[in-house]
């Protein structure tokens, strides 16, 4: 598990670092999304989820779900073109999870991409990831998590 200032960014995932989404591509091409360590931090206790519909088709860098907090309300911007397959049910009745557990039970959709091969190659994974993300912070000024 990869960490920058606190925040854990999982070096086996691929980052829309702008957005703050990370993406899973698992073993039958869909793809899984959610939120960052470090977004999660800077929201706050999410207390909100609403998530687009399964069969909603979302382009890249557009909304795939509306998250709240306390300080917060805003988009969870998908990392790449396609349709949602899934939404998690476990955070419509808990949003929480998304801060407790990101990179797992608190996965925000599940998406079919339309053309993962393209869309990723402007996503960050590894040290690339890394390092965007410590330069991101160091610009917005974000101590850690």
């Amino acid at each position: 598990m990869g960490s920058v200032r606190g925040c854990n960014i999982p070096e086996d995932l691929s980052y829309n670092v702008d957005n703050n989404v990370w993406a899973r591509r698992e073993a039958d091409g869909t793809v899984t999304v959610g939120l960052t360590s470090y977004a999660c931090s800077l929201a706050g206790e999410i207390v909100a989820y609403t998530p687009k519909k399964a069969g909603k088709e979302i382009a890249k860098d557009k909304s795939c779900a509306t998250v709240e907090s306390g300080k917060w309300v805003g988009p969870v911007k998908a990392p790449v073109t396609g349709s949602v397959l899934a939404v998690n049910e476990a955070v419509s009745n808990k949003p929480g999870l998304i801060n407790k557990d990101p990179y797992g039970e608190g996965w925000v959709v599940k998406m079919k991409p339309t053309d993962w091969d393209s869309d990723s190659k402007s996503l960050k994974v590894g040290g690339d990831a890394a390092k965007a993300f410590d330069a991101k912070m160091d610009s917005e000024g974000f101590k850690g998590c």
